[in-house]
C-alpha cells in the first residue's frame, strides 16, 4: 500500500472516534500485573525465610516481613 492511497479522510474519522476510555482500560493490567509482581516477591522472601529455619515471628523482629 502506497501512502498515496491512503484516505486521509477516513483515517481522519476514525481518530475522532477514537474513544479514551479504551486507552484507560488498556492501562488497568498493569495495576495487575505490579499487584502480581508484588505477591511473587512476598512468596519468594516467606520461602527463603522458611528455608532459613527462622520462625515468622523472629522474621517480623528482624524487619524481614510486615
Amino acid at each position: 500500500m502506497s501512502i498515496n492511497s491512503i484516505d486521509h479522510d477516513e483515517m481522519t474519522n476514525i481518530a475522532n472516534k477514537w474513544d479514551f476510555t479504551e486507552e484507560v482500560e488498556s492501562q488497568k493490567p498493569v495495576k495487575t500485573q505490579v499487584k502480581s509482581a508484588e505477591a511473587r516477591r512476598r512468596i519468594e522472601a516467606l520461602r527463603e525465610i522458611r528455608e532459613s529455619g527462622l520462625t515468622m515471628e523472629e522474621a517480623r523482629e528482624l524487619g524481614l516481613i510486615h
